[in-house]
């Protein structure tokens, strides 16, 4: 109920109201003496008085509602006293805007989401933001700039369009042509979850920079795991493609493989008319014909050719930070350079309705009411049947070591423990259910030497990698997103499962380095430089040059990786080594 209001339609006697009460308590007086005097003046009062204990009482009778409804931290952190985004979650189930919410930098992300969306269709568009803090990285005005344009771009060109089966009936043709209204990059599904997640995200960020318009292969779950990130026009490639059957087939031999043509002089850079379509093989196994994607002058020469249709399993985002042309876009895009994923995994990646009651209904049910989520995420690339004892011993080294976890007291000292004490819940993902059950067992068994309580959550444990089953890759899906929901997160050296996770939440993790010789590293972690993805299978060639070299080391925002010491990744200028 809306006090203000209650109190203005009861508000006190206005000043001739109150002249009219005189006057006639004047008269009142003359014709009944001074007791009649007294009895007005109290009404009057009564009068004045009686607006201001109406408003008291109601004030009593409801309570603030997050009092009383008791919101935990799901982004709201009540136990600490702070509030996020204005908008309490509440522990019970019920999520409730309890408070202005500032619309901008809430639920459209600072403007990377635009507005009008149906929400009802993708309810997590618009509450992913409910759900954890605000980011510390503001988009730049430039992104959010060329999120609208190409939005409007994908509008204009999209599936079904005039200018789509325009370039369709000229595909279908297979005649070399000249230029078109629009021009398409088709993404491939190829790989697991993690790498289609990074690849599709390197994809758009490539289809922003030349100006192309994104389609995506269904393959078998991208409709069921995602929303469509733009508004009007889907960015599913129909059905009825004419090349989608050859998809599964296309490799670095291909006749129209971009790679291979160069190889066999079947490209000509100086014609007029360009293929119709080339297939660019972005694989990790691609050669190193393929990998000349990555030079200026192949950039040129793909410019204008109409429909590019690209299979990768890589995050390959640092390389093209290394093309000189475009250098200057991509400052003015990214001026923190180490944000790349983060807007852009944000943007683009919205989990389905399905996917997202599999999050909510987790979150609030284990983590919402917790004074801080660990998320640990183990991956071990080992064919042998795990757990193994020196990972389980690598993890406790590395969250002990840096205090992201208690330490437990082993002689089980009597401990009083606090009618506050702090509350941490460790979510962990893993294939198996060994490492959290012993996590969980250390921490129910033995009391921990802060008085902080500890609970171990893992929501699935699927025992091996079923990338082509639907609900493996929804709780896949569920679980990387949850572990982005995280304070803190420690993840598994190579898995490109942690690196969406990161990216998404805009966390540096601790990485826990790949074990060898099953002996648990020393040390056990380090600290990333960057939230961004490693690519994997960077190119090691100067264009220029035409030989040979480390692109580790040219510019002071692509280094090597943490966890892969030939792979790539962007950071920012001031990021430490």
């Amino acid at each position: 109920m809306d006090l203000n209001s209650s109190t203005r339609r009861r508000s006190p006697p206005s000043e001739d109201t109150d002249q009219q009460l005189a006057q006639n308590s004047k008269m009142q007086a003359k014709r009944f003496g001074s007791n009649a005097i007294t009895f007005t003046q109290i009404f009057a009062y009564c009068l004045v008085a009686l607006p201001i204990i109406f408003a008291i009482s109601l004030i009593f009778r409801h309570p603030s509602s997050d009092r009383t409804m008791g919101f935990a931290d799901a982004r709201v952190l009540e136990n600490r006293g702070v509030k996020q985004n204005g908008t309490p979650i509440g522990a019970g189930g019920s999520e409730g805007v309890f408070q202005h919410a500032d619309k901008y930098n809430g639920k459209l992300l600072g403007g990377l989401l635009a507005d009008g969306f149906d929400e009802a269709a993708c309810t997590s568009r618009y509450s992913s933001f409910l759900y954890r803090k605000i980011s510390l990285h503001k988009p730049s005005s430039y992104l959010i700039s060329r999120l609208r344009s190409y939005e409007d771009l994908h509008k204009r060109c999209g599936p079904n369009t005039q200018s789509y089966n325009k370039a369709l009936e000229q595909l279908k043709s297979g005649n070399k042509i000249g230029l078109t209204d629009c021009n398409y990059i088709v993404w491939i599904s190829f790989s697991g979850l993690g790498n289609r997640i990074l690849s599709l995200a390197s994809t758009f960020l490539y289809a922003l920079l030349t100006n192309r318009v994104l389609l995506v292969d269904q393959g078998k779950d991208m409709a069921d795991l995602f929303c469509d990130p733009f508004p009007d026009k889907s960015w599913l490639l129909p059905g009825d493609f004419p090349l989608i059957d050859q998809f599964d087939s296309f490799n670095q031999n291909s006749p129209h493989c971009h790679g291979n043509m160069l190889k066999n002089n079947a490209i000509n850079s100086s014609a007029m008319s360009k293929p119709s379509y080339l297939y660019l093989h972005l694989v990790h196994d691609y050669g190193d014909h393929d990998k000349l994607f990555f030079c200026d002058g192949e950039q040129s020469f793909l410019e204008n050719v109409p429909w590019l249709i690209m299979k990768t399993d890589n995050y390959y985002v640092p390389s093209l930070f290394l093309i000189p042309s475009f250098e200057t876009e991509l400052s003015n895009l990214f001026p923190e350079k180490g944000t790349v994923f983060h807007h852009l995994g944000r943007y683009l990646f919205h989990p389905s309705n399905h996917v997202w009651g599999l999050i909510t209904r987790y979150y609030r049910t284990y983590l919402a009411k917790a004074d801080e989520r660990i998320g640990i995420q183990i991956r071990t690339f080992d064919s042998r049947r795990g757990p193994f004892k020196h990972v389980m011993d690598q993890i406790l080294a590395c969250t002990l070591k840096e205090k992201l976890l208690p330490a437990v007291d082993m002689q089980d000292s009597v401990v009083n423990p606090s009618e506050n004490a702090k509350l941490k819940a460790v979510l962990v993902t893993s294939l198996l259910s060994g490492y959290s059950e012993d996590l969980r067992n250390m921490y129910w068994e033995h009391p921990t030497m802060t008085g902080e309580v500890v609970g171990v959550y893992q929501p699935s444990h699927e025992e091996f990698q079923q990338t082509e089953k639907q609900m493996h890759n929804r709780k896949a899906w569920a679980e990387m997103y949850l572990l982005s929901l995280t304070d803190v997160l420690v993840t598994s050296a190579w898995s490109t499962f942690g690196y969406v996770a990161q990216g998404l939440g805009g966390l540096r993790p601790w990485i826990l380095y790949k074990t060898e010789n099953d002996t648990a590293p020393d040390p056990a972690c380090r600290r990333a430089m960057s939230m961004e993805p490693c690519f994997h299978a960077p190119p090691f060639y100067d264009c220029k040059a035409k030989k040979g070299i480390d692109t580790g080391t040219l510019v002071p925002h692509v280094r090597h990786c943490e966890d892969i010491s030939w792979g790539l990744k962007v950071v920012d200028d001031h990021d430490d080594l």
